[in-house]
């Protein structure tokens, strides 16, 4: 398949990707893979964690996709029923754990546009601080944010997904975002714009200088 016919399949809506993957186009899956890698991502983070073991997670769910495409009965939206099936790779893989870590192990890479070394090693922290937050939520909680507020899915999407209704959804995105907002006050409070003892030394010895006080 050339740049072209790519970029092309890579425009065509989930329905015909699919239609055409049955009809014997497979190349054309990779089109799905890179549509949906980013949300399948941040579903396996929300559930396992960060990093290898959320990417092989995203791997079999994309296996079971694929053997099961022409089992995909157009109920409800193609990345509905895919996140619907890595959503339950991820619950079963965690009922086979013995230990299970509600913080992510490490950070996933994060696309910025701050790019100085101080700007990096900031907006990672800040990145961090989020992802600890969210991490802590209950994962029932966490998984309406994540589909909701960083996926963007609607409300019924995120309910059928879940398995839930619409109304629980709502239920659970507000809990979650009053948990988070709790979670981060006390950080907001003690770290945005705090001015370190360090730095106090420096001011009084700069005013002092400034007035001639020794």
């Amino acid at each position: 398949m050339d740049q072209t016919m790519i970029l092309q399949a890579g425009q065509l809506p989930d329905t015909e990707l699919v239609s055409r993957i049955l009809d014997g186009e497979k190349r054309l899956f990779e089109q799905v893979i890179r549509r949906y890698n980013q949300r399948l991502y941040r579903i396996g983070a929300s559930i396992l964690s960060a990093g290898p073991e959320a990417e092989d997670a995203m791997q079999s769910a994309y296996l079971k996709a694929y053997e099961h495409l022409a089992a995909f009965e157009r109920r409800s939206s193609f990345g509905t029923w895919l996140t619907r099936i890595m959503i339950n790779e991820c619950l079963a893989r965690k009922k086979k754990q013995s230990h299970y870590s509600s913080i992510p192990a490490e950070l996933p890479e994060n696309n910025t546009t701050m790019t100085t070394p101080d700007g990096l090693l900031v907006n990672k922290e800040l990145s961090g601080i989020l992802e600890n937050a969210i991490a802590s939520l209950p994962e029932k909680y966490r998984l309406v944010f994540i589909l909701r507020e960083v996926e963007e899915l609607s409300g019924r999407e995120t309910g059928e997904a879940l398995g839930i209704g619409e109304p629980n959804v709502k239920v659970r995105l507000n809990r979650a975002k009053t948990m988070l907002k709790q979670h981060l006050d006390g950080y907001i409070r003690g770290h945005v714009y705090s001015f370190h003892l360090s730095r106090c030394d420096k001011m009084v010895s700069d005013v002092f200088s400034r007035l001639h006080i020794e």
